[in-house]
C-alpha cells in the first residue's frame, strides 16, 4: 500500500513536470559576431610623389602584446591623398579579408578619421551604402575617402570603425563620431607628419 502511495506520488508529479510550458518554441535571435581583425593597412596614394601606408599588426588581439604599428613616408604639405583601407584577419590561412563583410553589410558599418595633436589635414568620404548595397542610400561606408594634407605639422590619425553606427544622427554623415553609438569593431591611432 505503500509503494502504491509513492508511485501515484511520482505519476502526479511527473504529469505536472511535464504540462509546465515550454519556451524554447520561440525562435533565437540571429548572433552577430564581432569580427576578429588583427591587421589594418591603410593606404594613401598622392597625386604625385610617393604612397604613404600605415599599418597595424596585432596577431593576439586583447593578449598581452602590443600591436606593431608601421608608418611608411610621410605627407607633402598641401596635397590630396586618396584613401583606402584594408582590415584583414590573419589568425585564418589564408588570411580572410573583412572588406568582403563590411561591403555586404555597409549599412551596419562606418569608418570614422579623426585627425588630432596639431596634424593639419581633413578628411572626407568617397564611398556610400549605394556603391555596395545598390540601396539609393547616401549614409557613407568609409573604406575610400580622401584626405588633403594641410601645412607641416605632426599629430595623430585614428581610425574607428563602428558596428551599427545611428547614421541619422547629428554631424555622422560627416565624420563626427560624437553622436555615431553602435560598437567599435576596432580603433588605432597612427602618429603622422606632414613635410
Amino acid at each position: 500500500m505503500k509503494n502504491l502511495k509513492i508511485l501515484s506520488l511520482l505519476f502526479i508529479l511527473t504529469i505536472a513536470f511535464s504540462s509546465c510550458s515550454n519556451d524554447d518554441d520561440s525562435t533565437p535571435e540571429p548572433i552577430n559576431e564581432e569580427e576578429v581583425i588583427t591587421t589594418v593597412t591603410v593606404t594613401l596614394t598622392p597625386e604625385t610623389g610617393a604612397t604613404v601606408i600605415l599599418t597595424s599588426q596585432d596577431l593576439d588581439g586583447d593578449g598581452p602584446n602590443a600591436p606593431i604599428i608601421d608608418v611608411e613616408g610621410a605627407l607633402q604639405a598641401g596635397m590630396s591623398y586618396s584613401g583606402s583601407i584594408v582590415l584583414e584577419n590573419e589568425t585564418e590561412t589564408p588570411a580572410e579579408l573583412i572588406n568582403e563583410e563590411i561591403e555586404e553589410e555597409a549599412d551596419e558599418h562606418q569608418f570614422f578619421y579623426q585627425i588630432g595633436g596639431g596634424l593639419d589635414a581633413t578628411v572626407t568620404y568617397d564611398d556610400n551604402e549605394d556603391d555596395y548595397l545598390d540601396n539609393d542610400n547616401t549614409n557613407p561606408v568609409g573604406l575610400e575617402f580622401s584626405l588633403v594634407a594641410g601645412t607641416a605639422s605632426s599629430g595623430q590619425f585614428t581610425v574607428t570603425l563602428r558596428h551599427e553606427p545611428n547614421k541619422d544622427a547629428e554631424g555622422v554623415s560627416d565624420g563626427d563620431i560624437t553622436n555615431a553609438g553602435g560598437e567599435s569593431d576596432i580603433t588605432q591611432t597612427f602618429d603622422l607628419e606632414i613635410e
